[in-house]
C-alpha cells in the first residue's frame, strides 16, 4: 500500500533517510554500520548489497547478459548498456553548467566540471603530482614503475599507455582515420591533424615571451627559446659539438661516418640532408616554389625568399653589439664581426695573405692563378670576378645607374660617383708623404710620387724615350707613326 501512496514508513535515525520498503532501510543502514555481508567466494571482495555481488561475479564469469541490439556489442552491467546506446542515439544529457559542455556520462561531466574547479584529487605518492583523473595516474606511476604492459604482436614495441599503443599499430596497419577537409591529406593520429589544420588557418597559437616569435607547434616553441638560453641539450660523443636540435646533431654525425643517404637519380649526386637533395634537385628542374607577393622574385629556397623579403620590409635583424652595425642577413653579420675581431682565419698558402671571409681568398687565388672565370659574351673580355664583369657589360649597355644629386652626372662605377663627388666637397683624402701635395684621386697620386722616385715606368721601343706619365708617352709615340692627335681644316 505504501507503494502505490508514495508513503515513505521506515527512516533512517542516523541521516533522516526514508524509505517504503524494510529491506531498503536496511541495506541503507550499511552505509552508516559498513556492514558487508555478501562476499565472494573467488577472491574475497565483500559488498553491503547482493545485488552487486551478483554483479561483481561477472567479472570472474566473463557473462555478459546485456546486449545491444543494433551493433552487438554485450556487457556485464546494465548501466553500461544504457551509456553505450547513447553513441547510437547521440543522446548527451549530462550538461555543465559554467560552458554548456554536455557527455554522455555523469563521469565524465564530473572530470570535466575539474577543469573549471582546478580539483586535482588523485596524487602520486613518490613525487607529488597530481591529476584530475584517476586514468591519467595509473599512466603516471608507470614512469615510475617502468611498466609497459601495452606490448605490440608485429614487432615487440611496448608502451605504458594504450593511447600509444593504438598510435603505433597503425604503423603497421598503414591506418589513417583522421582526415583534412580542406586538402584530403590523412594522418594515423588526430593530434596531427590538429596541427595540420594551423596550416590552412594560419594560425600560431604558441608565442615567446621574450621576442614575440610565434609558431603552430608548441616544440617549434621549445626550440626557439633556446636561441634566447643559448641551451644546447643535443651533444656529439665523438668531437663535443653540441646543439639546439635533434635533426642537428643527426645531420653532424653524418660528417664522421660520411653517410650519403640521399641520392639524385638523375646525376648521381649524394648528400647526407634530405633538404639539401631537395634543394640540389631543383637546380635540375628549374623549380622556384617560393614567391614574393611584392615583386614576384622566386626562388628555390625559403631562407632566400626570406632573406628577399627583408629588402622590402627593410627589416635588419642582425645587430653587431660593439658599434651598431646592423644587417638582414646572418651571414653578413658574421663577416662584418670578423672586421671587429680582426680575426683572418683564410691563409693564402702561396703568399701568406690573410683573409676575414673564404669567399675573399677564393678571389684572390686568381690573381696567382692567371683564372678568369667570368667572360662576356659580346666581346670575349674575361676576369676574374664576377662584379668586373657586370660593371664591364654596362660598356656594351650603356647603362650609368649611379648618378651624382648635385649636379646629375652619372656613371657605370660606383668608385668612379665617389671620385666625382670629392670636385663637388673638395676633398682630398690622398696625400704625399714628402711634400703635403694632397689630391682627390690615388691614381694622380701615384704619378705625382714619381716627381720624387724619378720613376718613368713608360718606355719607347724605338728610341729609348721614357717619361711618368702615359699621356706624355702617348704623345711622344706620335712622333714615329707620324699621327697627329687634332687635325684642323684649312
Amino acid at each position: 500500500m505504501s507503494t502505490n501512496t508514495g508513503e515513505k514508513p521506515h527512516s533512517c535515525d542516523v541521516c533522516g533517510y526514508s524509505c517504503s520498503v524494510k529491506s531498503k532501510l536496511v541495506m541503507h543502514m550499511r552505509t552508516h554500520t559498513g556492514k558487508k555481508p555478501h562476499t565472494c567466494e573467488v577472491c574475497g571482495y565483500s559488498f553491503s548489497i547482493k545485488s552487486k555481488l551478483v554483479r561483481h561475479m561477472r567479472t570472474h564469469t566473463g557473462e555478459k547478459p546485456h546486449s545491444c541490439e543494433v551493433c552487438g556489442y554485450s556487457c556485464s552491467y546494465k548501466s553500461n548498456l544504457v551509456t553505450h546506446m547513447r553513441t547510437h542515439s547521440r543522446e548527451k544529457p549530462h550538461s555543465c553548467e559554467v560552458c554548456g559542455y554536455s557527455c554522455s556520462t555523469k563521469s565524465y561531466l564530473v572530470v570535466h566540471m575539474r577543469n573549471h574547479t582546478g580539483e586535482k584529487p588523485h596524487t602520486c605518492e613518490v613525487c607529488g603530482y597530481s591529476c584530475s583523473v584517476k586514468s591519467m595516474l595509473v599512466r603516471h606511476m608507470r614512469t615510475h614503475t617502468g611498466e609497459k604492459p601495452h606490448t605490440c604482436e608485429v614487432c615487440g614495441y611496448s608502451c605504458s599507455d594504450k593511447s600509444s599503443h593504438v598510435k603505433h599499430m597503425r604503423t603497421h596497419t598503414g591506418e589513417k582515420p583522421h582526415t583534412c577537409d580542406v586538402c584530403g591529406y590523412s594522418f594515423s593520429v588526430k593530434s596531427n591533424l590538429v596541427r595540420h589544420i594551423r596550416t590552412h588557418t594560419g594560425e600560431k597559437p604558441y608565442s615567446c615571451e621574450v621576442c614575440g616569435y610565434s609558431c603552430s607547434y608548441k616544440s617549434n616553441l621549445v626550440i626557439h627559446m633556446r636561441t634566447h638560453t643559448g641551451e644546447k641539450p643535443h651533444s656529439c660523443d665523438v668531437c663535443g659539438y653540441s646543439c639546439s636540435k635533434k635533426s642537428y646533431l643527426v645531420e653532424h654525425m653524418r660528417t664522421h661516418t660520411g653517410g650519403k643517404h640521399h641520392t639524385c637519380e638523375v646525376c648521381g649526386y649524394s648528400c647526407s640532408v634530405k633538404s639539401k637533395l631537395v634543394t640540389y634537385m631543383r637546380i635540375n628542374t628549374g623549380e622556384k616554389p617560393y614567391s614574393c607577393g611584392v615583386c614576384g622574385y622566386s626562388c628555390s629556397v625559403k631562407l632566400l625568399l626570406v632573406k628577399h623579403m627583408r629588402t622590402h620590409t627593410g627589416e635588419k635583424p642582425h645587430t653587431c653589439e660593439v658599434c651598431g652595425y646592423s644587417c638582414s642577413d646572418k651571414l653578413s653579420h658574421v663577416k662584418h664581426m670578423k672586421t671587429r675581431t680582426g680575426e683572418k682565419p683564410h691563409t693564402c698558402e702561396v703568399c701568406g695573405y690573410s683573409f676575414s671571409i673564404k669567399s675573399n681568398l677564393m678571389r684572390h687565388m686568381r690573381t696567382h692563378t692567371g683564372e678568369k672565370a667570368h667572360s662576356c659574351e659580346v666581346c670575349g673580355y674575361s676576369c676574374s670576378y664576377k662584379s668586373d664583369l657586370v660593371t664591364h657589360m654596362r660598356t656594351h649597355t650603356g647603362e650609368k645607374p649611379h648618378s651624382c644629386e648635385v649636379c646629375g652626372y652619372s656613371c657605370s662605377k660606383k668608385s668612379y660617383l665617389v671620385e666625382h663627388m670629392r670636385t663637388h666637397t673638395g676633398e682630398k683624402p690622398h696625400s704625399c708623404e714628402v711634400c703635403g701635395y694632397s689630391c682627390s684621386l690615388k691614381s694622380n697620386l701615384v704619378r705625382h710620387i714619381r716627381i720624387h722616385t724619378g720613376d718613368k715606368p713608360y718606355s719607347c721601343e724605338v728610341c729609348g724615350y721614357s717619361c711618368s706619365v702615359r699621356s706624355s708617352f702617348l704623345k711622344h709615340m706620335r712622333n714615329h707613326t707620324g699621327k697627329k692627335s687634332h687635325s684642323y681644316e684649312v
